[in-house]
């Protein structure tokens, strides 16, 4: 019913659908005066939340699913063979009518109490068996890397359309007075295909866009006031600015996200310099993410760098692994033993690391954790040891939130072809972790060019069965 509808609104809509006439008008201009708030400042969810932080693990370029968490026997029985034709046609770049069936060298076992079955590719993933819900019937639209990306972060196959980080700081605000509300860390070697503006805010106010923070040891730059500059002198600074953007009323919503830009970073020189020392953690810790080991010391700085930020409350932090090019992303167009094993190696400690930390530190059932690409690969074969993109199933895995550990949902055909039981859309996966945060996907909702967007696009089904 129209009145049990509650929509995210901006104050421009506010004032243009609740009053009309000269008094009322000038009523708006007093509100309009009157009102300073602050656009990052926490909101209220529409409805008891489970989570209140996501982190998402973007492993760009799409790992295979028959390498990690779906193992198929008859793939390998077959290999080397035609596609049966009762298995039916999907679309490729690059598999043709000459490619054959590829099966893995990758053993699998059963972990945890679920018995998970995890290939040998992950030995680490392996120990948080019983916090994982490993979703092995996604699928999306897009068979390229770019257009899959977009989808997978904003729910549309072009861009221009915000991502979910965006969305759910627009619907929740942040938690963290002194730190951005959505974070991006992105891959040191490069930008993944569809290049920063997956992660962006499209038509949503500027201020929800996020803080790309660098890898390396120094994530962000120019925290310490610069030489010559008292702290007395960079707060009247800033009491300046702030004087500015109230004559300004807020209309321009670019100047309103420069001076939330130019807020957080002093609240970031002055309170939260801290939160970037990963010395101060303990080495037991550091160790447990790789972090000063040759392979995992970069990823394992970011995956302990997003566990601090959402402690602080950060509500939402996305780690990329993968960028910069095939041979630099999990993208096994030549090899995928080879472009698997390395990836692995990079990633796959941390990962683990990151679920055994939130849980032993009790934020896990209030923290989202997915894993996964854009797609997955083919179960043929491309230029004879590689295999190609591939939309139409493939697997993810998300912990904590209020979302069920210790079981797969969801399957593939028996060569890993198509998504057949159980089956999930990123639109029913963005519908389903919205639902965890506390937001409904038609109640978070934005007016652009006359019509209300949404994360969904369509209705995604919230999946019940993965939630505890």
């Amino acid at each position: 019913m129209a009145e049990h509808i509650r929509y995210n609104r901006n104050r421009r809509e506010f004032l243009t659908d609740c009053f009309c006439g000269t008094g009322s008008l000038a009523f708006a201009s007093m509100m309009a005066k009157a009102e300073r708030y602050n656009p990052l400042a926490p909101k209220p969810p529409h409805f008891e939340a489970k989570a209140k932080s996501f982190i998402f693990l973007f492993q760009a370029g799409g790992p295979s699913h028959v390498e990690t968490f779906d193992p198929k026997p008859l793939l390998n029985k077959l290999s080397g063979q035609k596609r049966p034709a009762e298995f039916g046609d999907v679309e490729y770049q690059n598999v043709n009518a000459n490619s054959r069936l590829l099966g893995t060298k990758r053993t699998f076992a059963r972990y945890g109490q679920g018995g998970i079955e995890i290939s040998d590719l992950l030995p680490h993933q392996q120990k948080i068996a019983d916090d994982i819900c490993v979703l092995r019937g996604m699928y999306g639209d897009m068979v390229v890397h770019s257009a899959a990306q977009y989808q997978l972060m904003s729910g549309r196959v072009i861009p221009g359309f915000p991502a979910m980080g965006s969305w759910i700081a627009y619907g929740l605000g942040s938690r963290a007075d002194n730190l951005p509300a959505y974070v991006v860390m992105p891959d040191p070697h490069g930008a993944p295909e569809a290049g920063q503006p997956m992660y962006t805010n499209g038509f949503l106010p500027a201020v929800y866009q996020p803080a790309m923070f660098r890898a390396g040891k120094r994530p962000v730059l120019n925290l310490e006031l610069p030489d010559g500059v008292t702290l007395e002198r960079r707060r009247k600074t800033m009491e300046l600015l702030r004087a500015i953007n109230e004559t300004n009323n807020g209309e321009d919503t670019e100047f309103a996200a420069r001076m939330s830009a130019y807020d957080t970073a002093f609240k970031m020189q002055t309170e939260a310099p801290e939160v970037f020392d990963l010395a101060s953690e303990p080495q037991e810790t550091r160790d447990l993410y790789g972090v000063g080991k040759p392979d995992t010391d970069d990823y394992g700085r970011r995956c302990l760098l997003a566990r601090r930020l959402v402690e602080k409350g950060v509500r939402f932090v996305c780690v990329v692994a993968g960028g910069g090019g095939a041979e630099t992303e999990w993208d096994a167009h030549s090899d995928v033993e080879k472009n698997h094993a390395r990836m692995a190696s990079l990633t796959d400690r941390p990962t683990a690391a990151l679920v055994m930390d939130l849980k032993r530190r009790g934020l896990l059932d209030s923290t989202i954790v997915l894993w996964g690409g854009e797609f997955g690969r083919s179960p043929e074969s491309e230029r004879g040891s590689g295999r190609d993109h591939h939309n139409t199933g493939f697997s993810m895995w998300v912990a904590g939130g209020g979302f069920k550990g210790g079981m797969a949902y969801g399957a593939t055909d028996d060569i890993g072809l198509k998504a057949v039981q159980d089956t999930m859309h990123f639109r029913d996966l963005h519908a389903t972790v919205l639902h965890q945060m506390g937001l409904s996907q038609d109640q978070l909702s934005y007016l652009h060019q006359g019509r209300r967007e949404r994360l969904t696009e369509v209705h995604g089904q919230i999946v019940k069965a993965i939630l505890a």
